[in-house]
């Protein structure tokens, strides 16, 4: 019979037992072994069947064991002992508190999805798990973040497979009171609230719940609450669920909401309050408007929207994940519009004014549609792509913001991501590297970071890591045949018919791990492209090779959802299935035990459409070795001595797809072929793969440091959240009415800013390294003055059509006072510091001494032709 109603019905801890409530509530659980330990002591058969969450082992353990463990000594102990832990982790100083002045009170931190736990599903896939991992980095640094998303009643889906390999999709219940959440509550005990006005008078009520992970409060909004109606209620039903509406309703809760929840709870809880606002993608780039128009409230002072803007950008960080310009979210301008103005949200903004900061003014823009990621990057005076070569990627993709620019002086830089290691790292590696380098070191070395390599991996045995490699492997072939079986069984197979199950896969053969969401340009089926040369690979008798696959496709993408019916098919064949799986409904839980057990991690995608790609890198923090196109952040940190690069086609076959994919799988099978497999069974001293352990040695001595959140959470406070907070710190009222009215002045007066005569000493087309020559430069200002500009020459290689490379710049200086025509001269030596073909060129900018950079106002002027003419291109 089912149930009419459903309640959730909270256990009686003993009072010695309390503290374990505390334990549950805060998910520093998930990454904190002797936690984790002592949960399962309560009563592992129960912790097993609550798949390691201790909010749902305290709901199933019997009042009887209860009893008993308020009356044992030695687990009181422990209890003792983990609760003061957490008391001092959270409470104590930590690596930001020992900075020094000058860092953010406090960062709020914005994302659609967050990875933090299986046991809290509010996430899809790499955005989610890095966001995650920005939160734990941060709580271990010490970090004040205050996280803020959307809570999900249905997750993200759950993925099953049809009896032909079909993906399916499943959306269960998620009730908050069974998540490890507290709901906020104002000083009167009603829940609170934040409500934003939707057009014809209706509005759109969210409570909010707090996850607190570690030192971090990761705040998530609800609107599955009795006063909405229903298509309110379900705004937050599904991750990436529904249509244009619904999304845009997600992200103005995410933005606008976020903020009012972030004000919220520090007034009801004395929480510092934000000077920093990051918004990871442009999914919350909404919270830049709520922003503007708090500033424009009588009681804050009045700014008008201008001098607001300029108070807000100071202050936001926008992180783009996006490398092709299909993956942002695009609104019909019309839609957005509707839902901000007198008659909806945010009445005191013009809607023109909004509508303006998400318009793509760039030539190929649409204009008719309103651009999530171009109005972050217009809403923050700072902003990051992933990976190194993923900042080229978005200065190239988003140059046409500041037209007259080269790409590479689009202010966009780079932050590469990185993984929270006591997330990922297996407990046997652990345990390893804790004998190596004591308890408190490898905490601190996989937390903090900070060193340039981990010399002390040298010292650890062949013999060691090589029973560790193998004792890995061996858990994931466990671990496989379990979930496997449990699949055949979902797609309807007896018993009876499973036999052979217990056949798959053998943990002493090399074993290649291939995880990830599934769109097309990560090429889930690049192996599958000869399937008689895969066969030969996994059959191979001396070298044989398995592989264990998993991912789920968006549930709109059926192209994605072949590709995984193709490969789940192939899997399917009696000849192969031993040496290749697919295991549906990847997740946190599967992937804590898949990047550990491979020796492999396999990454095809179509370059450079990888952001950055950061399961390679929690694979390479368990030894696993990385064999990767070279793409994210393995374009930036490979090296030959811990792993392969996968070549990829350049030129006419880089565009077509078919022949593109042809070679770059055929150089795969070659590199498993004659390189990869040779290297893992080769035998060396004592029967051990020496070759291998020493990559594998490599890539913990190299990669291990690098590849932290520890390390990347640290870049961000240092190189944009500590800058951000003091710019913020700059613009006061009186400053930001000065900034946005020199912006509006200069703008207006552009115009007339022109380079009119450029001359140089240089006597002939020749010179030597190291001299220099003079320039003189005549320009007008118009009607602005030498204060509010720069001219600079700009000089460096020229390429065959004379565009300079490698650029440096260098000011000029004014001399004297303007003509009688109004123009400025400029001097300056121009430095010949480069040999071969060399060029120069100047160019006008505005200067202020607010500005971020250079190109922040994207307005440029450089010689007219005739200008150019007249000084010639120096030294070709």
């Amino acid at each position: 019979m089912k149930a009419i109603r459903r309640f959730t019905v909270r256990p009686v801890l003993p009072e010695p037992l309390l503290p374990l409530s505390d334990l549950a509530r805060n998910l520093r659980w998930s990454w904190h072994a002797e936690t984790r330990d002592l949960f399962q002591s309560v009563d592992p058969e129960h912790w097993a069947a609550a798949e390691g969450d201790p909010v749902r082992l305290l709901g199933r353990v019997s009042p009887a064991r209860l009893a008993e463990l308020a009356q044992d000594r030695r687990f009181l102990r422990r209890l003792s002992a983990v609760a003061d832990d957490l008391d001092d982790y959270v409470s104590g100083d930590r690596w930001y508190q020992q900075q020094g002045d000058g860092l953010p009170a406090a960062v709020a931190y914005f994302s659609p999805e967050f990875g933090i736990t299986a046991a809290l599903p509010q996430y899809s896939g790499g955005l989610g798990i890095l966001a995650g991992d920005h939160l734990k980095a941060a709580s271990d640094l010490g970090a004040p973040l205050i996280g803020v998303g959307l809570l999900y009643r249905h997750g993200y889906f759950r993925q099953s497979l049809s009896r032909d390999g079909w993906q399916q999709e499943h959306y269960p219940v998620l009730d908050p009171n069974e998540l490890p959440l507290t709901q906020i509550e104002e000083d009167d005990g009603t829940p609170a609230r934040v409500s934003l006005a939707l057009p014809g008078g209706r509005a759109l009520h969210a409570r909010i719940w707090v996850a607190q992970v570690g030192r971090v409060p990761l705040l998530l909004l609800d609107s599955d609450v009795e006063e909405n109606d229903p298509a309110e209620r379900g705004v937050t039903d599904r991750l990436y669920g529904g249509g244009s509406e619904h999304r845009l309703l997600q992200e103005m809760l995410l933005g606008i909401g976020g903020v009012r929840a972030v004000r919220t709870y520090c007034r009801l809880t004395g929480h510092a309050e934000p000077e920093v606002f990051h918004t990871n993608e442009g999914h919350a780039g909404f919270l830049g408007l709520e922003r503007i128009a708090e500033l424009g409230e009588p009681d804050e002072g009045g700014l008008d929207f201008d001098a607001a803007l300029e108070t807000v950008r100071s202050g936001t960080v926008f992180t783009t994940h996006t490398p092709v310009p299909a993956g942002i979210d695009r609104f019909d301008r019309d839609l957005v519009a509707r839902h901000f103005g007198p008659d909806a949200e945010l009445p005191g903004l013009d809607p023109r004014r909004v509508l303006a900061l998400g318009t793509e003014t760039y030539p190929g823009g649409e204009p008719g549609l309103f651009n999530m990621a171009v109005m972050g990057l217009r809403l923050a005076q700072r902003a990051n792509g992933v990976s190194l070569l993923h900042g080229q990627v978005s200065r190239e993709m988003f140059a046409g913001l500041w037209p007259g620019f080269d790409a590479e002086e689009v202010p966009i830089t780079s932050v590469t991501n990185g993984v929270h290691a006591p997330t990922w790292v297996a407990p046997e590696v652990l345990r390893l590297g804790s004998r190596q380098l004591g308890v408190q070191r490898a905490e601190d070395a996989l937390t903090v970071g900070g060193s340039e390599r981990w010399d002390a991996v040298a010292e650890i045995p062949d013999q060691e890591i090589w029973e560790l490699r193998r004792t890995l492997r061996e858990q994931l072939v466990l671990e496989v045949r379990s979930r496997l079986r449990a699949s055949w069984r979902q797609r309807g197979a007896a018993d009876a018919e499973l036999g052979w199950i217990d056949g798959v896969l053998d943990p002493d053969v090399l074993t290649i791990g291939f995880a990830r969401r599934v769109p097309s340009y990560k090429r889930l089926t690049l192996m599958l492209r000869d399937k008689v040369r895969l066969t030969e690979l996994l059959l191979h008798p001396q070298r044989p090779v398995q592989i264990v696959v998993a991912g789920k496709a968006h549930p709109a993408d059926d192209g994605g959802k072949k590709l995984v019916q193709e490969l789940v098919r192939f899997a399917d064949d009696p000849r192969v299935r031993h040496r290749i799986v697919f295991l549906p409904d990847y997740g946190m839980g599967m992937a804590q035990k898949l990047y550990p057990g491979c020796d492999i991690w396999l990454n095809n995608p179509l370059r450079p459409l990888e952001a950055c790609g950061t399961s390679g890198m929690k694979a390479a923090l368990n030894g696993c070795l990385n064999l990767s196109v070279l793409d994210g952040w393995w374009d930036e940190w490979f090296q030959p001595d811990f792993g392969w690069a996968i070549p990829t086609a350049d030129g006419a076959a880089a565009t077509d797809h078919d022949r593109r994919d042809d070679i770059e799988a055929a150089a795969l099978y070659e590199l498993l072929e004659g390189r990869v497999t040779p290297r893992f069974y080769e035998r060396g001293r004592a029967a051990l793969p020496d070759r291998w352990i020493e990559m594998v040695r490599q890539t913990l001595t190299l990669l291990g440091p690098k590849v932290l959140a520890g390390r990347m959470v640290r870049e961000y406070v240092e190189r944009l959240y500590a800058p951000a907070a003091q710019a913020h710190r700059a613009l006061a009222p009186d400053t930001a009415r000065e900034l946005a009215g020199w912006k509006a002045r200069v703008r207006a007066a552009w115009p007339g800013v022109s380079v009119d005569h450029v001359e140089t000493t240089a006597p002939t087309a020749t010179a030597e390294l190291g001299t220099s020559v003079g320039l003189r430069v005549r320009v007008g200002l118009g009607e602005l003055t030498p204060d509010d500009v720069e001219v600079q020459v700009v000089s460096g290689r020229v390429d065959s059509g004379d565009r300079i490379t490698d650029a440096s710049t260098v000011p000029l200086k004014p001399v004297g006072n303007p003509d009688l025509e109004g123009r400025w001269l400029y001097e300056g030596p121009l430095f010949l510091d480069r040999t071969g073909p060399f060029g120069y060129t100047v160019r006008i900018l505005p200067s202020h001494r607010l500005l971020a950079s250079t190109a922040e106002t994207g307005l440029v002027t450089a010689p007219p032709q005739e200008a150019v003419e007249t000084a010639g291109v120096l030294l070709r």
